[in-house]
């Protein structure tokens, strides 16, 4: 008789029944998900599901009525600030630095993160903030202001920061949103490579759903401020999912090898 291997599934990070509300309005109601390390999870949903309450709730950044959010096992709620950066790197959706700051400046400010204000930046360090600006095509951009960079230099000026933070478990907050269409697909094959190369774990809040199916692994898909469902991209989005969680009719297609999602023009289900 053969014997049975058993595969363990390792989950970076957890959140636990999250209750979230500003003011007196809910906002995320009673969530739980599971983050598979070494995946791109991509969070998604209609405007105002909580997508990015969700992603600052596991980085301690939304205030949490009840629940918890456990980083490998351990409570977020206990860990340090200094800590928690070290483990996470977060790239907001409106990035915003000084007029003068360079793309060095900005990039430095990761080791900032990591050792607190007054602490210091050594040959190694450096040598990493060098690396993150080759990862994402900006060697020898260091004197560059960021303000003189085009929109697409800019945003992978800023993935570059968050790059240096040197932390194996990225988020990100619509990084390609407001970016033309050549720089959305560069700025994802950046990231997707981050994953597939150096083993990141990628959580992502994306509106796209074509986006999502060719790049994501794993998708959370938010309805409402609750989990409406979550799984591998190509398994958990379907018509039926689609219509709940936008209210829209799609048809799922297959395009090669590729899973794309075709809206039947503007028909709305379930919604007025």
């Amino acid at each position: 008789m053969q014997s049975e291997t058993h595969f363990v599934v390792r989950y970076v990070l957890k959140a636990i029944c999250l209750n979230v509300s500003i003011g007196r309005r809910p906002i995320l109601k009673d969530v739980s998900v599971d983050f598979r390390a070494g995946r791109f999870t991509a969070l998604i949903g209609a405007n105002g599901s909580g997508k990015s309450t969700l992603l600052r709730s596991l980085m301690g950044l939304a205030p949490v009525q009840s629940g918890q959010v456990l980083v490998e096992e351990t409570p977020l709620s206990g860990m340090r600030p200094r800590q928690i950066a070290r483990r996470m790197a977060y790239l907001p959706q409106t990035n915003v630095c000084p007029d003068h700051l360079t793309v060095g400046e900005l990039v430095e400010l990761a080791g900032f993160a990591r050792t607190g204000l007054f602490g210091t930046v050594g040959d190694a360090t450096r040598a990493q903030f060098r690396e993150a600006l080759r990862t994402v095509g900006l060697d020898g951009a260091e004197a560059t202001q960021v303000s003189r960079l085009s929109g697409g230099q800019r945003q992978r000026a800023f993935i570059a920061m968050v790059l240096a933070q040197d932390t194996p478990l990225l988020m990100m907050d619509e990084p390609v949103n407001h970016l033309d269409l050549k720089y959305q697909y560069a700025v994802l094959d950046l990231v997707r490579g981050l994953v597939t190369e150096q083993g990141k774990t990628l959580i992502m809040v994306l509106h796209d759903l074509n986006l999502a199916l060719s790049y994501a692994d794993d998708v959370v898909v938010l309805e409402d401020g609750r989990v409406l469902t979550q799984g591998p991209a190509r398994e958990v989005l379907d018509s039926a999912t689609v219509a709940r969680a936008f209210g829209v009719e799609a048809e799922m297609s297959r395009l090669g090898e590729r899973l794309v999602c075709l809206p039947k023009g503007a028909r709305m289900v379930g919604r007025t």
